[in-house]
């Protein structure tokens, strides 16, 4: 696995959208991991921007699956434990081509897509003053 970081203010975030449309495969699981308001739906925006997808992303709470485009996922799975989201059907989304995005996946998900053999890239946000800092494992 390749591992890089990144510190980027949120309104400036095309390094990182650089790093990962040059190494990730066109279909990928994103997990992004961080704390209440540490930009995840932000850095999602700026991937449906940078793909060219005129969408109006927001954050899938309650929805659980937001889909944008034919080849953007957005799920927020912090209501949810992994069991729910595989009796739901969820999972089964994955098979479809893009890239999906993952805020609060578990360990576990992660493990579980990685088994079964899946593309993966797990995102640790940092909240630093004025910045983040972006820990990338693909």
């Amino acid at each position: 696995m390749a591992y890089r970081e990144i510190v980027a203010s949120l309104d400036s975030l095309e390094p990182l959208l650089d790093y990962l449309n040059s190494n990730l495969p066109e279909d990928a699981i994103i997990f992004l991991n961080g704390t209440l308001a540490s930009g995840k739906t932000t850095l999602t925006k700026a991937i449906a921007k940078y793909i060219g997808l005129d969408s109006s992303v927001t954050s899938p709470t309650f929805s659980l699956q937001q889909i944008y485009g034919d080849r953007l996922y957005h799920y927020d799975l912090y209501r949810i434990s992994d069991l729910e989201f595989m009796s739901l059907g969820l999972f089964e989304e994955f098979d479809k081509s893009g890239w999906h995005i993952v805020e609060w996946g578990s360990e576990s998900l992660r493990d579980l897509t990685l088994n079964a053999g899946y593309n993966i890239c797990s995102i640790d946000i940092e909240i630093l003053e004025g910045k983040r800092r972006y820990k990338i494992e693909i």
